[in-house]
């Protein structure tokens, strides 16, 4: 075992403080990752709080993790010291259903393994990447390009991912129009990556306070959901809507802004239940659906598409003692568009 410096919430609530943590030894297939950057997802905020339900305390959070091999085992052939590699979501799943077959880790039936908040093969809880190091199995790590830096990829492990899955699934691209709804942490990647696939992006924010970001980020158009004209004048417009917001909607709304067949995809998930009239799927045959991470090698594919397209994400450098407070700032809003917490401060 080794132990390291990580940043933990202690209880439901609690303030995260500096802590330490044990890490497993390396194994044949497993590698050990000096942690260099780590992103902040709001869902490490429903979790640390128990948004989502009962969680594990003390809980590390973090699962868009960048850093440097610093040692593989001996039967690791993917990876050798030295290399650039990412954590995601998930450090482990079956492997044997049909979805890991399939590379659907993130629908394993037997669940996957998240990579905080979880619990290992081992029986040990899983704690994530606000900390110095972690190892993890060769299978569930990717490789970064070059061309991508550390401190901007990071975020592409849970807000590019999330994004790019469902965006590829329901065949984004030239002639389509996508709508993003929410320009924060996810949304922010959404449009980059759909205008990247060649997509006309439309945000619908419930201000125009970030036209210009939506704008210089790839989107043709930008509407402001607080304005009622808005759903007006684009209904029946969109192929698709990725919805990033993780409040409760009124998606009879959203619906009517699809065309016949359109679908309405939701990566953002509310803590509370939501409830629809079913008649807004039932006329122009629309689709509500939801989209979680993406499997491991659709992870990569996402990473050297991002990489070829020039696409990190937009980031504001943190300190470790800075994540409390950005916490906060998450939760206003005010972050454009992605804290990452430099852990050599850690």
């Amino acid at each position: 075992m080794t132990t390291v410096s990580a940043y933990a919430a202690p209880a439901a609530k609690a303030p995260l403080e500096r802590t330490t943590i044990e890490r497993r030894e390396v194994g044949e297939f497993d590698v050990l990752i000096d942690i260099k950057y780590a992103g902040i997802c709001h869902s490490d905020i429903h979790q640390a709080r128990e948004g989502w339900g009962e969680a594990i305390f003390p809980m590390v959070p973090g699962h868009e993790i960048a850093g440097i091999v610093a040692e593989v085992g001996s039967g690791v052939t993917g990876f050798a010291v030295g290399d650039r590699v990412g954590v995601g979501c998930m450090v482990d799943s079956c492997r044997e259903c049909d979805n890991c077959k399939a590379g659907l880790e993130q629908y394993c039936t037997q669940g996957a393994v998240m990579t905080y908040n979880g619990v290992g093969g081992d029986g040990e809880p899983t704690y994530g990447g606000y900390s110095q190091k972690i190892v993890v199995d060769e299978n569930y790590v990717v490789g970064i390009p070059e061309g991508i830096g550390l401190d901007e990829a990071a975020p592409l492990l849970c807000a590019g991912i999330t994004t790019y899955s469902p965006l590829k699934h329901w065949n984004a691209g030239p002639g389509k129009k996508v709508a993003v709804l929410g320009l924060g942490g996810l949304g922010h990647m959404a449009v980059k990556i759909a205008h990247a696939l060649g997509a006309e992006v439309t945000v619908l924010s419930q201000s125009l306070r970030k036209k210009d970001d939506g704008l210089r980020l790839g989107a043709a158009h930008y509407y402001a959901t607080s304005d009622p004209k808005t759903f007006e004048e684009l209904a029946g417009t969109f192929d698709l809507i990725v919805s990033t917001v993780s409040a409760s909607l009124d998606f009879g709304a959203y619906l009517a802004l699809l065309k016949t067949d359109g679908a309405l995809v939701n990566v953002g998930a509310p803590e509370e239940p939501v409830s629809l009239n079913l008649f807004s799927v039932i006329n122009g045959r629309k689709t509500l659906a939801g989209s979680n991470i993406g499997g491991i090698r659709e992870t990569q594919e996402m990473l050297d598409f991002c990489a070829a397209h020039g696409l990190g994400a937009e980031i504001e450098l943190i300190r470790a003692d800075q994540i409390n407070e950005a916490y906060e700032r998450v939760l206003a809003s005010d972050v454009r568009y992605r804290f990452v917490i430099d852990t050599a401060t850690i």
